[in-house]
């Protein structure tokens, strides 16, 4: 057993409001510079809709992630080394520009600096990228809110996979539309097929803590990354031609303070925790035979952080004390593996995602409601799973690679936790059977319902701070003036190392 320690993300999208606040401070704080226009570290997408870039989940088009071969092994799907020296100047699967979108702006000095007169000045919009007018035809969020519209739902590459399966239960007609909504940041994974797919070298993943990042100095942008990554969560940055992507802001996490999106998340959706993980288990995880499988297999790799056989395993690995305090107390653990109520995004892509999600449950209460039943009973609540508005099988196909049944435990638990609170809040007895149903105990059910409803910051995260003395002793023998900068000199310098990264095995 091979203990390593990661740091993890949980969004419950049953909290999400769709603001766009993550998405923002994020572009402010990491993307605000000339060759970033177009990126977007962290999106909201609609769903069912085509997301950012659009169809990024067509894996048959973009050639993202991992596959299985008949001998059990994995392999890109994008292929090998000689497969990638044959498109190493021309890639096929690389996303367009029109991919992403065009980013714009407008003439807004023929508003400000225009004449009197009596026409009515005009603002055009012109390309950010070559500065020439352009119409608008796309965007990072061009379906926002528009979930179930006939317009883009019905090209979303989920909506065609499972069409045929569920019939009926996808018809984009006013009375059975559905949506919600999907944030989206790199995925952090256990087994990145961006760092496999980078042929210099440059992609690599942190040991202390899973982060994945991009050395600038090393990157000679080919951008097999951008097509490795399953996610399309890795960019191309024109102006300096380097490769770019999400950092988990790093230099937060390494003096124990959350992440930009998490901390200014306005429906305090996000959590973030340390996860152990047994390294050995990892390989074998991510190359099972069935599909349904790889959603278990990837919780059997997480190891139990209050287990002193672990601990000792731990420590001998070089973990310290407060990362173990911080694994202990993790709220991303109690979510994936005590509650079992956070699902990993696309699994079959085999790379062992670390950012996962509590799905949302849809307005169920209502719905049974409206039958003239009692709309907070356990019993109709879980009867009324399979009807909800929101298909399960759209779920499992984000979430679990297609396996309603674990989608439809959670989605029990999440009822259960509803009706066993309900009772709580009313001043009645409680009653245990409602949580024995979805194999939880009553204390336990409390704790999820504190946890997802009501938890304070500092249990939504948990960062160990053991690197904080280390960063202020960085900052004095390695000044900022000499970071590695990202973009031309004449620009604002953002700096994506500030610390000696070291590389896992």
């Amino acid at each position: 057993m091979k203990v390593m320690a990661q740091i993890a993300m949980v969004m419950n999208l049953d909290k999400c409001i769709g603001c766009h606040t993550c998405s923002v401070t994020c572009k402010q704080a990491w993307t605000n510079r000339q060759g970033t226009e177009y990126v977007w570290f962290n999106n909201v997408e609609t769903l069912p809709g085509q997301g950012y870039p659009r169809r990024w989940e067509d894996q048959e088009r973009w050639k993202g992630g991992w596959e299985r071969t008949r001998s059990g092994r994995l392999r890109l799907r994008a292929g090998g080394r000689l497969a990638k020296l044959g498109k190493i100047f021309a890639n096929p699967d690389l996303p367009r520009i029109d991919d992403y979108y065009q980013p714009w702006t407008y003439e807004y000095k023929n508003l400000t600096e225009a004449p009197a007169g009596d026409d009515m000045p005009t603002a055009r919009p012109v390309s950010q990228l070559t500065g020439e007018p352009i119409d608008i035809e796309w965007g990072p969020n061009w379906d926002d809110n528009l979930g179930g519209a006939p317009a883009h739902a019905p090209r979303d590459p989920i909506v065609e996979k499972i069409r045929d399966e569920v019939g009926e239960k996808i018809r984009f007609e006013f009375e059975q539309s559905f949506m919600f909504y999907l944030p989206r940041i790199c995925e952090h994974c256990l087994n990145p097929a961006c760092v496999s797919s980078c042929p210099s070298g440059a992609m690599y993943k942190r040991a202390e803590d899973g982060i994945v990042l991009v050395d600038q100095d090393a990157c000679r942008g080919w951008r097999m990354c951008v097509s490795g990554c399953p996610y399309k969560k890795v960019y191309f940055n024109h102006r300096t031609g380097k490769a770019e992507k999400c950092t988990f802001c790093f230099p937060r996490i390494e003096v124990g303070m959350p992440t930009v999106c998490s901390q200014t998340c306005v429906g305090r959706m996000r959590y973030l925790g340390v996860m152990l993980y047994d390294a050995d288990k990892v390989a074998g995880a991510a190359a099972v035979e069935d599909e349904h499988d790889l959603y278990p297999a990837q919780v059997e790799c997480f190891l139990d952080p209050r287990d002193p056989a672990v601990i000792e395993a731990a420590r001998r690995s070089g973990i310290t004390r407060e990362w173990l305090d911080a694994a202990r107390d993790s709220p991303v653990y109690d979510l994936i593996a005590t509650y079992q109520v956070a699902l990993p995004l696309h699994p079959e892509y085999r790379t062992m995602p670390m950012v996962w999600y509590v799905p949302p449950l849809s307005p169920v209460v209502e719905a049974v409601a409206a039958t003239g039943s009692d709309g907070e009973d356990a019993g109709n609540l879980f009867s009324a799973i399979d009807a909800l508005r929101i298909p399960v099988e759209y779920l499992a196909a984000i979430l679990t690679a297609g396996d309603t049944y674990a989608v439809d435990a959670v989605l029990r638990r999440m009822a259960a936790m509803r009706a066993y609170m309900r009772r709580v809040n009313l001043g009645e007895a409680r009653d245990e059977s409602i949580a024995q149903a979805v194999g939880l105990t009553g204390v336990e059910m409390e704790d999820m319902f504190r946890l997802l409803a009501i938890a304070k910051q500092e249990d939504r995260f948990v960062v160990p701070s053991a690197a904080r003395a280390d960063a202020d002793a960085l900052a004095e023998t390695h000044p900022l003036d000499g970071a590695c900068p990202v973009g031309a000199p004449s620009e604002p310098r953002v700096m994506l190392n500030l610390g000696p990264a070291r590389r896992s095995s």
